[in-house]
C-alpha cells in the first residue's frame, strides 16, 4: 500500500518513514503543505493512506484536507499535532480528517491506527443524489437544492443530513448520531450535535423547506415532510 506523509519535523519524518517501510508500506514524503498540497491533488498519485502534520510551512494541513475532500478524494487521513485542546481535535475531524494523533506519539502507535483505518470496508459508491421530500442533497458538491436554492453546507452539516435523508422518519438519538457522523473514540459532547441540529434547521429555514427536523423528547431527532406527516 502506498502513504503520503506530509511533516516538516525532519527527524520525526524520518523515524515515521523507517517504520513504516519496515512494515512493507511505500511512502512519499513532503516536508512543506505546498509540496504536499501538489503531490495528493496530483491525479497521477494514488494513494490509500495520508500521514498530514496540522501546522506546515506555506500551506497548513487543515487547508490540504479540506482541498482533497472537495476535489473527491476520500481516502482515510491522519493528523499528527501538537495542538491537543478539545477544540482543535473538534477542528480537525470536523475539517475532514479520519483520526487524530497529538505529538509526542510512539511511531507504533501510529501504525496501529493506519492499520485500524485500512481495515475499514470500502465504502460502495454511492449515488450522485439523495432526494426526500423536496430536498435534493448534492453528494460530489456537497450542497443541498431546495424549490430552486442551493446552499453550500460545511462537511458535518452535510454528513448529518446525508444520514437523515438515507433514513427518514427514523429516529436517531445523540448518540448514534456521533457514532455515526463523528466516527471518533474522541469524547464529542451532546452538545456538540444539539449544535449542528440547530444550524441544519437554520438551513432548512432558509430554503423555506417542507422538511423539519423534529426533536422526540428523550430519544432524539427526526426528519419530517410534510406530506409524509399528513398522510
Amino acid at each position: 500500500m502506498k502513504l503520503l506523509l506530509i511533516e516538516d519535523d525532519m527527524d520525526l519524518c524520518l523515524n515515521i518513514k523507517k517504520q513504516l517501510t519496515k512494515e512493507g508500506y511505500l511512502l512519499d514524503t513532503f516536508h512543506t503543505g505546498e509540496e504536499g498540497f501538489i503531490a495528493v491533488l496530483n491525479p497521477d498519485n494514488i494513494y490509500d493512506l495520508a500521514i498530514i502534520d496540522r501546522m506546515l510551512p506555506v500551506i497548513d494541513g487543515l487547508s490540504i484536507i479540506k482541498a482533497m475532500r472537495n476535489k473527491g478524494i476520500q481516502i482515510p487521513v491522519i493528523v499528527i499535532t501538537g495542538m491537543s485542546e478539545i477544540n482543535d481535535r473538534i477542528e480537525g475531524l470536523d475539517g475532514g480528517a479520519d483520526d487524530y494523533l497529538v505529538k509526542p506519539f510512539h511511531v507504533r502507535e501510529l501504525c496501529a491506527r493506519i492499520r485500524a483505518l485500512i481495515r475499514r470496508p470500502c465504502q460502495i459508491a454511492e449515488p450522485n443524489n439523495s432526494i426526500y421530500g423536496d430536498l435534493t442533497l448534492d453528494i460530489s458538491k456537497q450542497e443541498v437544492t431546495c424549490k430552486n436554492q442551493t446552499l453550500l453546507l460545511t462537511p458535518k452539516e452535510f454528513q448529518l443530513l446525508q444520514l437523515f435523508l438515507v433514513e427518514p422518519n427514523h429516529i436517531f438519538s445523540r448518540e448514534q448520531l456521533i457514532q455515526k457522523v463523528w466516527e471518533t473514540n474522541h469524547t464529542v459532547e451532546l452538545g456538540n450535535v444539539d449544535n449542528y441540529i440547530y444550524f441544519l434547521r437554520k438551513r432548512l429555514k432558509t430554503l423555506a423547506s417542507d422538511c423539519t427536523i423534529r426533536s422526540v423528547y428523550g430519544s432524539g431527532y427526526i426528519l419530517e415532510a410534510k406530506n409524509d406527516k399528513e398522510a
